[in-house]
């Protein structure tokens, strides 16, 4: 970067845009380098460079802690900055190095760090979400499970129908409940998670008690 003469309106100018989407000379914290600039400035310029302007009151706020800050103070000619009296010394075959951004190198750098730190919190908090149990839907389920006649053991149906056992699948309360002609059916709940047990399952297997069991009818079906 090459400022030139930054007491002059076109080296403030030129200060002023490379201040545009910085807010220091170097890196990310006041320096040595905002130290040697800051000095080379001498005075709050004009609202007019307000990037510089909003910069030099930056660093002068820090009063006496400026010696403090990190960094060896070079010289004002590193950062291409001259005075009236003495121009820029270029030779020929410098000339390529004029075009030579001094600090994008670090501001690639330090973007670069940043944008991979980024992207791996990003990875990071992903692989935490995708390991975090999702919401199991769930059902309650009552069945009325009816006898062939008065004559059947209702123990014995509530027995076979408690025998059916599968991931997914939790019995809960029963009861007998009056039909008719002293005939009684079994009713009984259950808990079923929705991806693994559904009501044709349940049927099927209770049915296959076809001495005990007449049929088997869903009663209720609430999600849980």
């Amino acid at each position: 970067m090459n400022f030139g003469d930054v007491k002059t309106p076109s080296g403030l100018a030129k200060l002023n845009a490379y201040l545009a989407e910085r807010s220091y000379i170097e890196g990310y914290t006041p320096s040595q380098s905002d130290i040697a600039v800051f000095d080379a400035v001498g005075s709050a310029p004009s609202s007019q460079y307000s990037h510089v302007l909003r910069w030099y009151n930056h660093i002068k706020s820090y009063g006496a802690e400026k010696s403090s800050f990190p960094g060896v103070k070079k010289d004002v000619s590193a950062y291409g900055i001259t005075s009236g009296t003495a121009p820029v010394a270029a030779d020929a075959e410098d000339d390529d190095d004029d075009d030579i951004d001094l600090f994008g190198s670090d501001d690639e750098e330090a973007d670069k760090a940043a944008e991979e730190l980024r992207q791996q919190r990003l990875d990071q908090y992903a692989a935490k979400k995708s390991k975090k149990p999702g919401v199991i839907a769930k059902s309650n389920i009552i069945l009325d499970v009816k006898p062939w006649d008065d004559e059947t053991d209702m123990a014995e149906i509530e027995r076979v129908v408690r025998s059916v056992q599968t991931d997914g699948l939790l019995w809960g309360t029963s009861k007998l409940v009056a039909v008719g002609y002293g005939i009684k059916k079994l009713q009984i709940s259950c808990v079923v998670e929705d991806d693994k047990v559904g009501t044709d399952f349940l049927e099927e297997e209770i049915t296959k008690y076809e001495d005990l069991v007449q049929s088997v009818d869903v009663a209720a079906f609430n999600k849980v």
